[in-house]
């Protein structure tokens, strides 16, 4: 089997709007390393299947995972943290030239760890982890305290460039993401996969305690 032709096929299966298109050409020039294509159609069929009526972004980038959440779930009410005020600038005007409510987007600038934990345990139907991966593991405590009991928690990028499984790579990013991947790979408090679409997407379902 051609794992990479695959790859190829589901990554530009799904054809992407014009508003998404414009985002990622944003987050292009901003430097920031938006969700994949795939990655972004898997975030609207989420949040479309889990009904979400309020998303958690930790790392608002450019607002490419923002509209593709939005997509999935028009009603939702979208809380977005991010430190970079230029970021945080572009999907604003990004998600209101789509068409997206001023009163659907709450857009939180500052430091992730400095605002999560002001934030009300079970009061988000989804949140995806999208940030610096220096912070990942605390980053994702938070979102599964936040998440509330049949929520998703949703980390792109998991697979990091797909170094994750090669045991050769081991700078620190790829460490974090292995540590992540250990650590809930050996919960038993939580449904978990993980997709390889873009550079992989771990999905959490949180269950009732």
């Amino acid at each position: 089997m051609n794992h990479d032709l695959s790859w190829k096929f589901a990554e530009e299966f799904v054809p992407e709007s014009p508003a998404i298109t414009l985002a990622r050409q944003h987050s292009h020039e901003l430097g920031i390393e938006a969700v994949s294509p795939g990655v972004a159609a898997q975030l609207r069929v989420l949040a479309a299947a889990s009904g979400a009526r309020s998303i958690l972004e930790i790392g608002t980038g450019a607002g490419v995972s923002g509209l593709a959440l939005l997509d999935g779930a028009p009603e939702a009410i979208l809380t977005t943290i991010d430190v970079e005020p230029d970021h945080q600038q572009s999907a604003r005007q990004s998600l209101l030239a789509a068409g997206i409510p001023a009163n659907q987007l709450r857009l939180i600038a500052g430091r992730a760890l400095d605002v999560l934990p002001r934030m009300n345990d079970g009061a988000y139907d989804l949140v995806v982890v999208d940030a610096d991966t220096t912070s990942l593991l605390a980053y994702v405590e938070h979102a599964l305290r936040i998440a509330r009991a049949g929520g998703l928690v949703l980390v792109p990028h998991a697979l990091w460039r797909g170094k994750v499984a090669d045991p050769v790579q081991r700078d620190d990013t790829v460490a974090e993401f292995r540590a992540l991947l250990g650590a809930i790979g050996e919960s038993e408090t939580h449904t978990v996969a993980l997709s390889t679409s873009g550079d992989g997407l771990l999905q959490l379902v949180t269950r009732a305690g």
